[in-house]
């Protein structure tokens, strides 16, 4: 499985790719990042991510695409940027038809260290051991985009057996109707 991994931003958007099957070692095969200037006004800024992610998926060819869950932070005007650039890094793997999971930074945190709460050297720590490389990738963005692709190799599997066996109890479980309350007698509370 090869993954694409992204985290959002509009001054720095993190990118790494990374193969493997989960149980198996993984291989990093691009990290990086696609810079704007934040001088620079919205729309060019929102176009250079997307051509530097274009540039990306073309290279690459990613079978799936990993993206950070949003979450509400305190700086508004952050959120929004990153938002945004989540955004089209979804548009961009969705007009190609790749498949895109979102997922949430104690997700992946917890996937690659073993803790929902680890900071980003730890991160980066781990990253580096799982991918086996001599230094942990700079900047932190980077590093966070391979643990987002090493999340989703390691959970996808897990994932997509629950979503088969949820939509086969589905198949196979008949749909409910509602069914009307029974009529009472007027004689001492009896039913029909």
């Amino acid at each position: 499985m090869r993954v694409l991994g992204v985290d959002p931003g509009l001054t720095r958007c993190g990118v790494g790719v990374v193969e493997g099957v989960a149980g198996r070692p993984l291989t990093m095969l691009g990290v990086g990042v696609v810079r704007t200037p934040a001088d620079a006004d919205l729309g060019h800024r929102l176009v250079a991510v997307e051509q530097g992610l274009e540039r990306w998926l073309d290279e690459h060819r990613p079978e799936f695409v990993a993206v950070e869950r949003v979450f509400s932070q305190h700086n508004v005007r952050t959120v929004m940027g990153t938002a945004q650039a989540s955004a089209v890094a979804i548009l961009c793997a969705s007009r190609r038809g790749i498949p895109v999971a979102l997922h949430t930074p104690s997700e992946v945190k917890a996937a690659v260290t073993g803790s929902g709460r680890a900071d980003k050297a730890q991160v980066g720590a781990m990253v580096t051991r799982l991918l086996r490389l001599d230094a942990p990738p700079r900047p932190a963005d980077a590093a966070d985009a391979l643990a987002l692709a090493i999340c989703h190799i390691w959970r996808a599997p897990a994932q997509n057996r629950l979503q088969q066996a949820v939509a086969a109890h589905a198949a196979r479980t008949p749909p409910t109707t509602p069914r009307a309350p029974a009529a009472r007698h007027a004689s001492k509370g009896r039913t029909a």
